[in-house]
């Protein structure tokens, strides 16, 4: 699993991507202002829903798509929080959204494995940590969007491994008791299968 997120992260977009990965992540809050994680089927740890648009499809269209296919919600695009250019290892862009949820019923994927509303003041020690600064951002007085740039190196690499490792040896259900008790098996979802490998940031 490792080589081939070494190959998508540091090969592809060097020798096979002719155009720099642009991917588009959503802040959705609750009404108790709770954020919406995800766990994927790849690179596992807590991270913001989202994805890759396809070809010529807008960014906003991109993200209430890739919301509706990965959590089952219906998101209104609010604002765009900024724009996180990341060097390094997988280099992309993330276009940061706040969404409102408008529908849908909360439920995994075959790419998200599990789901689940967290306090903000309470983020989970497995998000991970590129993921901090949109989160943070999002959240302070809303401004104009930002554009961050950030190197992703050898240490970025290894936390998101330990992360890997650390959620893989819990178990996606140990990840989620807390919310399972407090507000009942829709708010805190657990896929029933193993998702194929997907590759987003």
């Amino acid at each position: 699993m490792y080589a081939k997120l070494a190959w998508w992260g540091l090969a592809a977009p060097r020798v096979v991507e002719r155009a720099p990965l642009v991917v588009v992540q959503g802040i959705v809050r609750s009404e108790q202002g709770e954020i919406l994680l995800a766990v994927r089927s790849d690179l596992q740890g807590w991270e913001l829903p989202g994805g890759t648009p396809k070809s010529a499809e807008a960014l906003e269209d991109a993200l209430c798509r890739e919301f509706q296919e990965e959590t089952g919600l219906q998101v209104i695009v609010e604002r765009v929080v900024g724009d996180y250019v990341r060097t390094g290892f997988r280099p992309h862009r993330a276009r940061v959204y706040v969404c409102q949820e408008a529908g849908g019923h909360l439920r995994p994927s075959h790419e998200t494995l599990a789901l689940r509303w967290f306090n903000p003041n309470a983020l989970p020690d497995t998000l991970l940590p590129w993921y901090r600064a949109p989160i943070a951002d999002a959240l302070g007085t809303p401004r104009a969007p930002v554009t961050r740039h950030e190197h992703q190196g050898l240490s970025a690499i290894l936390a998101g491994m330990a992360i890997d490792l650390k959620t893989r040896a819990r178990g996606i259900e140990q990840e989620l008791p807390a919310q399972r008790e407090s507000r009942g098996p829709a708010q805190g979802v657990p896929s029933e299968g193993k998702g194929r490998p997907s590759r987003r940031d």
